[in-house]
């Protein structure tokens, strides 16, 4: 029987093309992030179990690609759990690795620790255009500053890493989950209804406010609360500065350091920031992971209907694991999203070297064959890039697929000398 020659369902094989534009948007965001102190790091792909299901990494927790147990250890007739047969997981993020790296080398880091780390992922969810269950995650981390540096310094250098890729026109909207769970206490919610009313929250832009307030009415909120609730929204609408808005009505609610804080990010990042994006404070936004304790922001891209990316605080996670809380912060960018807008918009990677290939017929001398390969040594070594080929019999469709490949120049080598 023939072997199966397509890849697993939600994973895909990287054509050439595509490759070199990976490598060079890889190389962009590394070189971006470098100039703002980010240091590369790397975590194993697999991590303990116990570690991907801690209840940190919200609804992901469900799609994790499980690791059996090995040898003897591995006994499925006294199994009774899956954690009987399972020891490790294959890591659906790269913040629970990093947040295990930083705990287990925090002695050997410096503090903060500014940590870049790009690798892949892996979530055994139905697969779709653009989301796949292997895909490439690029993460920076501020970890140990607990000041707002953190999210100007993570805002600045995202942004910045966007506009050298070419990227324009695109928003960084922002909020803080101390004001989404201030809101809701104004509005006389349990804490106990906070997560279910987050959730629908995160629908607005889908359902719209009668939406947002129909599900909040049929899942068992009172009136009363859902319609103070959603007099926030309606009033922020028509208010000229949404935050003093939202800020007199939180009286009593929340700390006024937050409002300090968060209107710091704002003004810095709007005082020092290119002109390729804006920052917009967005109320409705939630972020699925539950690990987030302060401000959270996303990647917006409006005229493409996406979003690519997005990250906030999570102060409490170090803790989980050294039973000792330190701050941190994170922004990552939807890498595959990133590669996806860039094919379809038919980017070109700029500053190319010189592609020259050489087709050299069969049953070249010797002598002839060194010389060709010593010519070739010599463009290479002024910078071009050089492919020495045998002549295939069609050389017409060889030229063809070959300048498709980027190919501009051609050596034609035969048996009696060369031909351009």
């Amino acid at each position: 029987m023939a072997l199966n020659k397509k890849p697993v369902t939600g994973m895909k094989d990287i054509l050439p093309e595509e490759m070199q534009l990976r490598d060079y948007v890889i190389g962009v965001i590394k070189e971006t992030y470098a100039t703002f102190g980010f240091t590369p790091i790397e975590t194993p792909c697999m991590e303990d179990i116990q570690n991907l299901s801690s209840k940190q990494g919200g609804e992901n927790e469900k799609l994790v690609f499980k690791v059996l147990k090995r040898g003897e250890k591995l006994n499925l007739e006294t199994a009774k759990e899956a954690s009987d047969i399972v020891d490790y997981g294959m890591r659906y993020d790269l913040t629970v690795p990093l947040v295990r790296y930083y705990s287990n080398h925090a002695n050997e880091l410096p503090s903060p620790f500014k940590a870049l780390q790009l690798g892949n992922v892996w979530r055994a969810e139905r697969p779709q255009k653009g989301r796949y269950r292997q895909f490439m995650q690029c993460d920076i981390d501020i970890l140990g500053e607990a000041s707002n540096l953190a999210e100007i310094e993570l805002i600045l250098a995202t942004t910045t890493t966007l506009g050298n890729l070419g990227f324009r026109n695109f928003e960084i909207r922002i909020n803080d989950r101390r004001i989404l769970k201030a809101m809701a206490a104004y509005s006389g919610f349990d804490e106990s209804q906070y997560d279910s009313i987050f959730i629908t929250l995160d629908k607005m832009d889908k359902i719209g406010l009668d939406g947002v307030k129909q599900e909040l009415l049929s899942d068992g909120c009172a009136k009363e609360n859902v319609d103070r609730y959603l007099s926030l929204f309606q009033g922020m609408q028509t208010a000229e500065d949404t935050l003093s808005f939202i800020k007199e009505k939180m009286t009593g609610f929340l700390e006024d350091e937050v409002w300090t804080n968060f209107r710091e990010i704002i003004e810095s990042v709007n005082a020092t920031k290119n002109d390729c994006f804006e920052l917009v404070f967005d109320p409705t936004l939630v972020r699925g992971m539950s690990y987030y304790t302060g401000t959270i922001f996303e990647i917006a891209m409006p005229k493409l209907g996406i979003s690519c990316g997005g990250g906030g605080r999570y102060d409490g996670m170090v803790g989980r694991f050294t039973g000792k809380d330190v701050p941190a912060c994170g922004f990552s960018i939807g890498f595959e999203r990133i590669i996806l807008v860039l094919q379809e918009s038919g980017f070109q990677i700029p500053n190319q070297s010189k592609k020259v290939a050489y087709l050299v017929e069969k049953g070249v001398s010797k002598e002839a064959l060194c010389f060709v390969i010593a010519e070739a040594q010599k463009e290479r070594e002024s910078g071009a890039k050089v492919l020495v080929v045998r002549m295939n019999k069609n050389r017409k469709f060889q030229k063809e697929q070959l300048t498709a490949q980027g190919y501009e120049e051609f050596r034609d080598f035969y048996k009696e000398g060369l031909k351009n």
